[in-house]
């Protein structure tokens, strides 16, 4: 019974999508669902950008092995994320009406800067398409008993397909049904969970010391790799498309700020709900499946009934599809509007549009066979994604806007010498996590090229204010 209305669930994005495709006429309708999201949709799509795997199953596994020092990065870093979006990012960016991050590195730097932001931006998004995909095997593999490979690649076909038909219009629609379902799910199980634990003071009482201490000890590396865990979302994932496709694709201006507050505020009280299962249920039950990412859907299923089994797997899948909907739409628009376009800028409409749905199956194809290469740690993969453009595309971008002495020079050192440092760090192990050397080697090529270069290239956008 519970195999079949999963597969219903997964049956009902392939619906959504075949219905979604009917909206989409353009290149715009199929990214950026033409712009015309009002703010219920807006924020629903803005919160599921990361309400995936990642709050689910990677952060409560962390959280009940590291306290809540462990968990800094997800999902406290990812609603500053939302929030810093919405403040310093989202109204300048929509006034310029662009449909990629890369579209505003050409606008402000330059063709060459354009090019090389697309191809930093594609593979950043590997690992989290990886992550999401290895998250749907496992869940898959819990309730089936089919083997995790074949669970991801069934899956992965069908996020393929309803995204290759409704883009973002599917996204927007399913996340916002399926966040519904998710949330009521979880309620319904901490409320089952609480009332077996004999109240808050129990649960503290049973938690080692220091467990929910936010702050690190007073070490430089230890206060490092705090504030390193921080930025790895807060500031790496400002840059990332799908973040700024979901928020862009809303009605107005106006809408397009409050969805990331909104989206920001929904994040850090919802997400709590995984953290506090995961605690509870470990506490309850602490013979559950030793591998902590399966926490919660090892509770639901001894704990329980068949409708809830139903309601949470079923919402679960679902949102873990759109989620991986996202974050493969988001590299496919980059590599048509920005790669493609690049050598092809006559390219029709029509054709553009193809090429996007075509990367989509690439990109698809590609993380499928790397789950069967990576590790299965969610948590580390989503950061990695993260650290990616956090060290490559950040600096460039807040310079851009804040700053009217960025140049091209300086954009494209600053990139290019972020992303280099950090990929050396990462390879010798620095004592300090490589991204806080990547980021400062960003700053510094951004330094370098204004140095060398004073003068901003004519026909450039630079001001003092954000970019309008």
């Amino acid at each position: 019974m519970l195999l079949t209305f999963i597969a219903l669930y997964l049956l009902s994005n392939l619906a959504i999508g075949a219905w979604a495709a009917r909206k989409v006429t353009s290149s715009q309708d199929f990214v950026l669902a033409g712009r015309r999201l009002p703010l219920a949709l807006a924020a629903s799509a803005t919160f599921a950008t990361w309400f995936g795997s990642e709050t689910i199953m990677g952060a409560p596994a962390t959280f009940v092995d590291g306290g809540l020092l462990a968990i800094i990065e997800e999902p406290f870093g990812s609603a500053l994320c939302l929030f810093l979006v919405g403040a310093f990012y989202a109204r300048p960016l929509y006034r310029l009406g662009i449909t990629t991050f890369s579209d505003y590195f050409r606008i402000r730097f330059g063709r060459s800067a354009e090019f090389i932001s697309a191809i930093l931006v594609i593979p950043s998004y590997f690992s989290w398409i990886s992550a999401q995909f290895i998250a749907i095997g496992i869940v898959l593999n819990l309730v089936t008993g089919l083997p995790i490979f074949w669970c991801i690649a069934s899956s992965a076909t069908i996020v393929m397909i309803y995204t290759m038909m409704g883009g973002m219009w599917s996204l927007s629609i399913t996340d916002f049904l399926h966040n519904i379902i998710i949330v009521i799910a979880l309620l319904i199980i901490a409320v089952i969970l609480y009332n077996q634990t004999g109240g808050i003071e129990s649960i503290i009482r049973k938690t080692k010391p220091g467990f929910f201490n936010p702050l690190p000890a007073p070490t430089l590396k230890d206060s490092v790799s705090w504030m390193a865990a921080w930025i790895t979302i807060g500031l790496g994932s400002i840059p990332q498309q799908d973040v700024f496709q979901r928020v862009m694709s809303a009605k107005n201006e106006q809408t397009t700020v409050r969805a990331s507050y909104l989206a920001s505020f929904l994040y850090i009280t919802i997400a709590m709900l995984p953290l506090f299962i995961g605690l509870v249920g470990k506490q309850l039950q602490p013979d559950l499946n030793q591998d902590n990412q399966m926490l919660i859907p090892n509770m639901v299923l001894r704990q329980g009934s068949l409708p809830l089994q139903i309601l949470f797997f079923g919402a679960l899948l679902s949102a873990i599809l759109s989620v991986s909907s996202g974050a493969i739409l988001a590299p496919a628009t980059v590599f048509g509007e920005n790669i493609y376009r690049f050598f092809r800028p006559d390219s029709s409409d029509k054709n553009l549009l193809l090429v996007i749905r075509l990367a989509v199956a690439a990109i698809t194809l590609i993380c499928v066979w790397m789950t069967a290469t990576r590790d299965v740690n969610i948590f580390e993969l989503v950061g990695e994604s993260s650290a990616f453009s956090l060290v490559s595309l950040f600096v460039p971008l807040t310079a851009g806007l804040y700053w009217k002495h960025a140049n091209t020079l300086g954009c494209i050192l600053s990139m290019l010498i972020g992303i280099t440092v950090w990929l050396i760090c990462l390879a010798i192990k620095t004592e300090y996590p490589a991204l806080v050397y990547g980021l400062l080697a960003s700053v510094a090529g951004m330094l370098i090229g204004v140095l060398i270069a004073p003068k901003s290239p004519k026909g450039h956008l630079h001001s003092s204010k954000p970019v309008a």
